[in-house]
């Protein structure tokens, strides 16, 4: 039986590799000059392989169709995964949050040893091959190339990626593959991306890095999410680990009115905050506020918090009245920000949306619709927080498509 899967990522090696271990014949197309172009390029070029968790938790970290991949989940794990790696040699460290990376911190050893795995299990590479079109006859698939050949196959796997990253040949091909075989593709929309804001002021924080803050997602003025760790102001707006996580939570919402606040001292009561800036103005009661609060926050915020008190930054310490230092530790515990839009999708780490999982098989990853069509990762419409649950989607779904292929 001749397979063909398309796409060499994460979610096309591993159904690849799995369809030839049971003595398929395989063959994996990808459009690049080589394989894991995009898993290259994850956790900084470090590579956040799984996460180290419990693989009941992957599920809470999972936002969009969790239920679709319980078989997925449980027919491969975190554990399998490192498993497999581990058997060609590859070393491993968890960091903060659980996430797994190669000890070497290089992308390049995970990609490494998928590649031995697609060796031992036989499976046929085709780099820089291009698809255009797939159509099914006669219980066949008929793949048209860019290069104007053709090739038969029993079986297709799409593996085709979403459309983020687009230099990384995820440009959205694969959903049109599954709309010709009459599919449904759920709304494409960003997820982990950074978010512009609104507010002008915005652009003076740029390059302002913040540690141990909390991020608040409101919509419609009621919070429906909170984040917290680490962020970064640009010249656009925010972005850093905790604003790529929110974005996932809000993107089911931005037709409706969504704020944020930021908590800058998550740590400190409003009362404690009050009297640490007592001391603080007792200390530097002869300077003007602006000069006043820098043992307390980076230098860059200080004009905006003044500012969105509505206090002249430069009055002097001693004369800002008690209604005015309330109004300051409120800014502090919750600095506005107005969501404007996401960055655009190809900024995004991945994409939500995708082929409807309604009309997938979740114990096979088989097409409903068309006999012998399969499907793994990020063309499905499921998607999860950062921290290494996405690519566990594409190892465990591309799993099931290469064992039932």
């Amino acid at each position: 039986m001749k397979v063909a899967v398309i796409g060499g990522g994460p979610a096309g090696i591993i159904a690849a590799g799995f369809a030839g271990s049971r003595g398929k014949d395989v063959t994996l197309i990808e459009k690049n000059n080589k394989l894991g172009k995009k898993l290259f390029i994850t956790g900084k070029g470090r590579c956040n392989i799984t996460n180290a968790s419990p693989i009941e938790d992957f599920f809470d970290n999972v936002i969009t169709n969790k239920e679709f991949l319980y078989s997925s989940f449980y027919s491969f794990s975190n554990k399998d995964i490192l498993e497999l790696l581990g058997s060609y040699g590859l070393k491993f460290k968890i960091e903060r949050g659980n996430r797994v990376f190669p000890a070497s911190d290089k992308s390049s050893d995970v990609i490494k040893s998928l590649e031995k795995f697609l060796v031992d299990n036989n499976v046929k590479v085709l780099l820089n091959k291009t698809v255009i079109d797939i159509r099914n006859s006669n219980d066949k698939f008929i793949i048209k190339f860019k290069d104007n050949s053709t090739d038969i196959f029993d079986k297709i796997i799409l593996a085709t990626g979403g459309k983020s990253y687009p230099a990384t040949g995820s440009t959205g091909d694969g959903y049109d593959f599954a709309r010709n075989f009459g599919h449904k593709i759920m709304t494409l929309r960003p997820s982990l991306v950074p978010i512009e804001i609104q507010e002008e002021w915005i652009k003076k924080l740029q390059g302002l890095s913040l540690k141990n803050v909390k991020l608040i997602a409101l919509v419609k003025n009621k919070k429906i999410h909170e984040e917290f760790g680490e962020m970064i102001f640009t010249h656009y707006g925010i972005s850093g680990p905790i604003v790529l996580s929110i974005s996932n939570i809000i993107n089911k919402h931005i037709d409706k009115k969504v704020n944020f606040s930021i908590d800058l001292k998550p740590a400190l009561s409003y009362e404690k905050l009050d009297n640490r800036i007592l001391r603080d103005f007792e200390k530097f009661k002869n300077r003007q506020i602006k000069n006043g609060l820098d043992e307390l926050l980076p230098q860059k915020l200080i004009p905006v918090i003044i500012y969105l008190a509505s206090i002249s930054e430069i009055k002097p310490v001693h004369q800002i009245t008690k209604e005015e230092r309330l109004k300051i530790i409120k800014t502090i515990k919750n600095l506005p920000l107005t969501f404007k839009k996401f960055r655009p999708i190809e900024e995004a780490i991945v994409t939500s949306g995708g082929i409807s999982t309604k009309e997938i098989d979740p114990s096979t990853m088989e097409s409903k619709l068309i006999p012998g069509l399969f499907f793994s990762g990020e063309i499905i419409d499921v998607d999860g927080l950062t921290g290494g649950y996405n690519l566990q989607v594409a190892y465990s779904t591309g799993y099931l498509a290469g064992m039932n292929v």
